[in-house]
């Protein structure tokens, strides 16, 4: 593969903006909004990206477009099935057609959150919610259609870019003088850079790989390190006040509750830490702490506002 072409769908979205920057040290990229392609309908989608590949034949197909609002999910399941897994199915097909290689994400909503163990990737699947079923149905697609697959599985989602639980943490610090945020579901903030950054270095491992090579699979991609969505909230108000921002709670006014105090919709896993062992054996990826990464995005939100 001397010069992969590569398509990426979900170009504006929080990791997919990340991703059009990163996959360039790679190739051509034709980056494809929602607009361009649309996963609520795959059917369209196929015709689409049939059209749009006639003079541009992928090599690598990179997936970052997902239907992620979960408690909606609860009450559009059709619309999350057809996003999540009847549209990823679709690119499966064409990849194996094209001979291309697909990248997808998916999440650790596809485990119950039961113990407290790292859960690794051949660990027995249950999602609790209508978006972890279809995001897991997603999956099981991927795997049957398209045999050159590299699914990464991740946690909280963080970036600079799009909507995400950080930058709710500062709007409502701001307006706030206490918050109260869950203590009792625990996992790894994981920055849209860093899974930029893995996606780049498993696609040069891997681009010139055989259908027939056993690495191709599911991975667990997250930070290291564990925390709360208490612990994290008291995290980036710290950081955020320590560079300047002007906010009304501090660490010590985020209260701590318990899941059963903020009832949603969607049910949410209690224990949300995955094991990281394979990806470190087969590539020696060590990832580095969920901190580096919140810090980063910390610092490009107030870089204006920095002495």
């Amino acid at each position: 593969m001397t010069h992969p072409k590569i398509l990426l769908l979900g170009a504006h979205g929080q990791l997919g903006h990340t991703l059009a920057v990163a996959l360039k040290k790679l190739g051509e990229v034709q980056a494809l909004t929602r607009v361009e392609a649309d996963l609520s309908d795959p059917n369209a989608l196929r015709e689409a990206l049939l059209q749009r590949t006639a003079n541009f034949l992928p090599t690598i197909v990179v997936n970052a477009a997902a239907y992620t609002s979960v408690d909606k999910a609860e009450t559009e399941p059709a619309l999350a099935q057809a996003v999540n897994a009847d549209s990823p199915a679709v690119l499966a097909e064409l990849a194996q057609a094209w001979g291309a290689m697909l990248v997808h994400y998916s999440t650790d909503y596809v485990f119950d959150g039961a113990g407290v163990k790292p859960w690794e990737e051949t660990d027995a699947t249950h999602p609790l919610s209508v978006y972890g079923a279809s995001k897991r149905a997603g999956e099981v697609a991927i795997a049957r259609a398209c045999a050159k697959h590299l699914i990464l599985r991740t946690s909280w989602v963080v970036g600079v870019h799009g909507n995400n639980f950080l930058k709710t943490m500062l709007r409502l610090a701001a307006e706030r003088d206490s918050l109260r945020v869950v203590a009792d579901q625990i996992g790894a903030p994981t920055s849209a850079e860093l899974l930029s950054e893995v996606t780049v270095a498993l696609i040069q491992a891997m681009k010139s790989a055989e259908a027939s090579d056993s690495r191709w699979g599911t991975y667990h991609v997250a930070a290291a390190g564990e925390t709360s969505w208490h612990g994290y909230a008291q995290y980036v108000i710290a950081g955020a006040a320590a560079r300047g921002a002007v906010l009304k709670a501090t660490p010590s006014t985020v209260q701590p509750i318990a899941t059963t105090e903020y009832p949603l919709p969607a049910p949410r896993p209690a224990n949300s830490r995955l094991d990281m062992r394979k990806i470190r054996r087969t590539w020696g990826v060590t990832l580095p702490a969920w901190q580096v990464g919140v810090d980063a995005i910390l610092d490009q939100l107030f870089e204006k506002k920095s002495p």
